[in-house]
């Protein structure tokens, strides 16, 4: 199923990341989420295309972010 939606459990597993670290990461709104009553829930799609941001946004970091020529 493509439409996963995910505990904080299975999104820190997903992301092999510590629980505490998921929980501090969709309370500050780093990670797109959302609450069903007072428990987290994440898309597992929605997850992955964020990973894909954040290691773009990292390649963009690493090269400078920009295609201007030195001065």
């Amino acid at each position: 199923m493509t439409d996963e939606i995910l505990t904080i459990r299975e999104m820190a597993e997903f992301l092999k990341i510590n629980e505490k670290t998921a929980y501090k990461l969709a309370l500050a709104g780093e990670i797109p989420g959302f609450k069903v009553g007072g428990s987290w829930r994440f898309e597992r799609q929605e997850i992955a295309r964020w990973i894909k941001r954040k290691i773009e946004e990292q390649k963009k970091g690493a090269t400078g972010g920009d295609n201007s020529a030195p001065c």
